[in-house]
């Protein structure tokens, strides 16, 4: 059996895990960063280095990316934009609703078919029965890949508004980072009406699945497999995404703590006014 050639834009730890998924399941994959030096294990394992992102999209007929933010990813694909048309791009890249429909907008029109996403996993759960993935956007792209698609964990489809698996992964790891705080705010993000299924089907799973990561040695390795850089534009983007979903900023006070020490890690970024501006007071 012939399986789907997908292409990896960013090895980071996340994208990393997303290209050995691919390799280990068959897929004949290509990989590309901006820095060099993180392929020499994949490409051992069977993987195709491409020497610029431009190379790697014209690769495969699915374009996965997995960048450090949606300033970022649109640098990248812009300087592949010219590869992209007749492509599935799915960018996976954490990012708030309004990004991905801008970034939707965009990739469509160079011709492009467009899905964004929610990675709802740690990279070491990647492809195991714990991983699951949103998506949104065009359901044509998604259901002519989902083979491929669920090699990282469930694929779970959403529908055709590009910014609804963003804003669905904002709600969600804001219940993570504040448990009973982060779950009144998760319901406020995606409203009343949604509230329910929400709850049933992707919070309280996911909630559980995060449980482990928290208790014991596994507490000890969070920095490694998911960097501060990395959680602190999550941490930014949960705050964006809720504003633009109008939820009261006063269940933003539960992401404080997270923030914190973030900044006191010496992590610098626009989370030191957000403090201030959420708390009413400087930052520490």
């Amino acid at each position: 059996m012939n399986l789907t050639p997908v292409t990896v834009l960013g090895l980071g730890s996340m994208g990393h895990a997303l290209a050995s998924a691919f390799v280990k399941a068959g897929h004949p994959t290509t990989v590309w960063n901006r820095t060099p030096g993180k392929a020499a294990d994949l490409v051992a394992a069977g993987a195709t280095e491409a020497a610029t992102a431009a190379e790697a999209v014209t690769a495969s007929p699915l374009v996965i990316a997995v960048l450090l933010d949606d300033a970022v990813a649109r640098g990248v694909l812009g300087s592949a934009a010219d590869a992209l048309p007749g492509r599935v791009l799915a960018n996976l890249t954490n990012g708030t609703p309004a990004q991905a429909r801008e970034t939707a907008a965009w990739a469509t029109g160079l011709g492009a078919s467009y899905l964004d996403g929610g990675i709802m996993a740690t990279p070491p759960l990647i492809g195991g029965p714990a991983s699951f993935v949103l998506y949104s956007g065009d359901r044509a792209a998604f259901e002519q890949h989902e083979g491929a698609l669920k090699v990282l964990g469930d694929a779970k489809y959403l529908d055709a508004d590009p910014g609804t698996a963003p804003l669905y992964d904002m709600a969600l790891l804001s219940g993570m980072y504040g448990l009973a705080a982060g779950v009144e705010h998760a319901f406020a993000m995606v409203g009343a009406e949604r509230a329910a299924a929400f709850g049933a089907e992707l919070l309280v799973p996911w909630l559980q699945a995060m449980a482990g990561v928290f208790a014991g040695p596994a507490a000890a390795d969070m920095e490694a497999d998911s960097p501060l850089g990395m959680q602190a534009a999550a941490l930014d983007n949960i705050v964006r995404a809720s504003r633009g979903e109008n939820v009261p900023r006063e269940l933003e006070v539960h992401l404080l703590t997270m923030m914190r020490q973030i900044v006191s890690a010496g992590h610098t970024s626009v989370l030191p006014p957000l403090i201030a501006e959420i708390s009413g007071r400087p930052t520490a």
